[in-house]
């Protein structure tokens, strides 16, 4: 028997049908989703577990709710108990400089509350966060987000930062508007991979401002794009970090009428002690850095 068939079924006669299922289930997934699964569950079982239209358990409904039951219902409490025990895991993904510059100070905070914690951390760009966090591999991402919560998931923007072009300090533009009234842009973008949020804020502005300008670097991180700009290899995307210096050979160009990047939480589920705890510092850091 699948279990995680069990347990949408468990939800589905707790709260009375499909649909008030798809609300309380404490992770993202749909109606249909939902449907089919528990299709397969009557298939594998040779039994209709419950009417649709009105909802109503069939016996064999209720006894399986009956037998599934307790054991679902205890899962938050035990889970709970164990929280409030020694032995604690959180498993962070954000990209290198979160990783790098921010975290350690945060993970101090949650150190004082949470003595013991195990700390796993994950590199990686917002699609492989996402991925990781679908997979069960990381508990919550600190990375670029967007306004709406990707389904399934749950997110907090934590921090909007404005969008620059890096150039080396010699050179002669001193805007990026400067660029936008070219027929044609000579120098080379240096930007992280086209399907990065970031980069798809840029490419649709500048479609806006009826601009084509192309990547012709694509780099890991945004240490990456600011070493290749401090070496003369082109102009990079970027945003403005507060209280971050960046190269002595590089020097920035305000993006104006450019949206913002948004640096978010994301996660799973219900958000647990620890995840609550360490949410609230990471919004205290990042109002402090909002101040700057």
């Amino acid at each position: 028997m699948n279990v995680h068939h069990l347990e949408l079924f468990y939800y589905v006669a707790k709260h009375g049908g499909i649909m008030p299922a798809v609300r309380n289930i404490p992770y993202g997934i749909q109606q249909p989703a939902i449907s089919a699964q528990v299709a397969q569950l009557e298939e594998y079982l040779g039994v209709t577990l419950f009417q649709r239209r009105p909802f109503a358990l069939t016996p064999a409904g209720e006894k399986l709710y009956a037998f599934c039951a307790p054991f679902f219902a205890n899962l938050d409490p035990i889970a709970k108990e164990f929280q409030g025990g020694h032995a604690r895991h959180f498993r962070i993904g954000a990209s290198t400089i979160v990783l790098r510059d921010h975290l350690p100070n945060l993970l101090q905070g949650v150190h004082k509350k949470f003595p013991g914690l195990k700390v796993s951390l994950r590199e990686g760009f917002p699609v492989q966060l996402e991925a990781l966090l679908a997979q069960d591999e990381i508990d919550l991402a600190i990375t670029l987000v967007e306004r709406k919560s990707p389904a399934g998931f749950r997110s907090e923007i934590l921090l909007e930062l404005p969008l620059v072009l890096l150039v080396e300090k010699s050179s002669r533009l001193k805007a990026a508007e400067e660029l936008w009234a070219r027929d044609k842009i000579a120098e080379s973008l240096i930007c992280l991979p086209p399907t990065e949020t970031l980069t798809k804020i840029f490419s649709a502005q500048l479609a806006e401002l009826g601009v084509e300008w192309f990547p012709t670097v694509e780099a890991s991180s945004m240490d990456l794009i600011e070493t290749y700009v401090a070496n003369g290899l082109g102009i990079g995307l970027a945003v403005a970090v507060p209280r971050r210096p960046l190269p002595a050979n590089v020097r920035a160009l305000p993006l104006k009428n450019f949206p913002p990047a948004l640096i978010g939480a994301v996660w799973r589920g219900k958000a647990t002690p620890l995840l609550t705890a360490f949410l609230e510092l990471a919004r205290q850091r990042a109002l402090a850095m909002a101040l700057v």
